[in-house]
């Protein structure tokens, strides 16, 4: 079914908390009928789309214009075991699934591979997007295909993991923003589980444990998100606002002559390492800074919070202060890694 709805506010569609109007906004909960209807849309004697928004679950992006002329929200619901083996299953959720919902989902089922992921807000579609990632493990690692609809023909596409050109934060949706609606994403997890604890934290997190299983691994990512993290129910945020920065071994030895402690993160193309973005921060005297209505979280400096009201332009204004004195101090230019509209 689908549902058109005009002048909707978007507050309650973006986790922080900024107002826009969507003038048209289409519900779908059925992908066969979505994909007619932009076919419909698209037919050459009707006026053409322009200034799409796919909205899933609003977590990582950031309202800067007042308006969006038309918003697709869908919202596909279903999870289906397709294959399993010994050591493996695959199994396909709907773009409409609850991230959060859809780990747990797995941990009780036995399948592992996702655990790390555990808590970040917004819904399945959005992982293949964004190459969501967290504590060691990205969604790339556990992606097999991706179902989703051309939005210029109405054409069902599959995408192998290999075509989805899946980097840092980043994807082959990314990069062709609005031409691609996800429809259903399929993962191979594993029966035999591996726990990830790269990330020193929750190696310290799980010191105590007498047996480390998913849901233990699950539960020390749910504590540590809760020690750093804000409740964007109560504080506005989306998540980290800018990605770690890809600088050059010589950028690297360069800053080594005056800041010899950098925290440091190794990467697969040589000759780079990527530094964090929450250490350039710091340095730079933003952590818990507040102006208007925007701040850096006290706890991440990662995190760009509302603390009541602001708007999008207020928000990309204060991050542009933090990262234009980032590259004066540092000589490296921040990137965001929210979605900018």
């Amino acid at each position: 079914m689908l549902e058109y709805r005009q002048n909707v506010s978007l507050l309650p569609y973006n986790t922080f908390g900024i107002d826009a109007t969507a003038q048209t906004m289409i519900v779908a909960d059925d992908a066969d009928a979505l994909a007619h209807e932009l076919r419909t849309l698209r037919a050459p004697e009707t006026k053409p789309l322009s200034d799409m928004l796919i909205l899933g679950g609003g977590s990582n992006i950031l309202f800067v214009s007042e308006k969006c002329p038309l918003v697709i929200h869908p919202v596909f619901k279903g999870i289906e075991l397709l294959e399993e083996h010994n050591d493996t299953a695959l199994v396909r959720a709907c773009a409409g699934e609850i991230w959060d919902e859809w780990i747990q989902w797995c941990i009780e089922r036995g399948y592992s591979g996702m655990e790390n992921l555990s808590a970040i807000p917004g819904t399945v579609g959005a992982c293949p997007v964004q190459n969501i990632g967290a504590y060691g493990t990205e969604a790339k690692d556990v992606i097999e295909t991706v179902e989703a609809v051309e939005t210029a023909t109405g054409k069902t596409v599959h995408f192998r993991r290999r075509e989805c050109g899946f980097g840092y934060r980043d994807s082959f949706f990314k990069q062709h923003k609005g031409k691609y609606l996800i429809v259903s994403v399929t993962f191979r997890l594993s029966k035999t589980f591996t726990p990830q604890l790269s990330y020193a934290g929750l190696q310290t997190e799980l010191a105590g444990e007498l047996e480390i299983t998913p849901s233990s691994v699950r539960d020390a990512v749910m504590r540590i998100r809760q020690q750093k993290l804000p409740e964007w129910q109560q504080l506005g945020s989306a998540g980290s606002f800018f990605k770690n920065p890809l600088v050059s071994q010589q950028k690297v030895e360069e800053l080594r002559r005056t800041y010899e402690n950098i925290p440091l993160y190794s990467v697969p193309q040589d000759g780079f390492r990527k530094i964090s973005a929450a250490w350039l921060i710091e340095q730079c005297g933003w952590k818990g800074v507040q102006k208007g209505h925007v701040g850096v979280y006290h706890n991440q400096p990662l995190i760009l919070v509302n603390r009541g009201n602001a708007t999008g332009r207020e928000v990309m204004d204060f991050a542009r202060e933090i990262m234009d004195s980032a590259e004066k101090k540092f000589g490296i230019r921040m990137e965001t890694e929210v979605n900018i509209v």
